[in-house]
């Protein structure tokens, strides 16, 4: 049997505003295989966001089911989200979401402040950020930083709970095209050699055909899935 790393079933997201409902997902039922890059593409307002925050442990749904790495979520509560979302996914965003007055070392260690693994964590987020090739940058704060660097910190920060899961928000979209290549190349070779289970969002089709497969949505519904 396939080893299934995330398996949503009907997943519905629907928002109050004022007096209407606003229905973001419409019934999403996905399989992600451990170790698979996937790319999520559709317009704006499609719901890939919600998506992926819910995928992400971020928000729950409205209804529907969902198993990450075999533990079903769907009902946790939030103090239970964030520990599972603590131990098992690292987020990467579009803005960076960097601590400015910081450095990047300290910003890579902070996760680790949060998950009761602080003894050794200046080493490890040493490390991550040498596994970004940030060596010689570790002591810069954000502003001091390209936008490119500033990215890979936010992976090292991502990465350095050692996460099954990977989720990248448009991480290429604030940068050129030379940079957001580099993004690229170093996101798949986490997949690639730590089985890092690997999801992003993005507009960019250039992108999401470097995935290993590619799922498309409108109007919060799975338009197509090749697999």
């Amino acid at each position: 049997m396939e080893d299934i790393i995330i398996q949503a079933e009907g997943l519905t997201k629907v928002y109050r505003m004022g007096e209407v409902n606003v229905q973001a997902l419409c019934g999403i039922t996905l399989q992600v295989k451990r170790g698979e890059a996937l790319a999520i593409m559709g317009p704006s307002g499609s719901g890939k966001s919600t998506l992926m925050s819910i995928l992400g442990c971020l928000d729950r749904p409205t209804s529907g089911n969902y198993l990450l790495d075999g533990e079903k979520v769907s009902g946790l509560s939030d103090d239970q989200l964030a520990d599972i979302r603590n131990r098992k996914i690292g987020f990467v965003f579009q803005s960076f979401n960097l601590l400015q007055r910081t450095s990047a070392l300290d910003n890579v260690e902070l996760p680790l402040s949060y998950s009761r693994q602080s003894s050794d964590g200046r080493d490890r987020a040493a490390e991550a950020l040498k596994a970004v090739g940030l060596e010689s940058r570790m002591k810069h704060r954000p502003a001091e930083l390209s936008g490119g660097e500033q990215q890979r910190v936010a992976i090292a920060r991502a990465l350095v709970n050692d996460p099954a899961i990977l989720m990248a928000d448009e991480p290429t979209g604030n940068l050129d095209s030379k940079a957001g290549q580099e993004i690229m190349d170093l996101l798949l070779s986490f997949n690639r050699d730590r089985n890092t289970t690997l999801m992003i969002i993005t507009h960019d089709p250039r992108i999401a055909a470097q995935a290993q497969h590619t799922i498309r949505l409108r109007d919060g519904s799975i338009e197509e899935d090749p697999r």
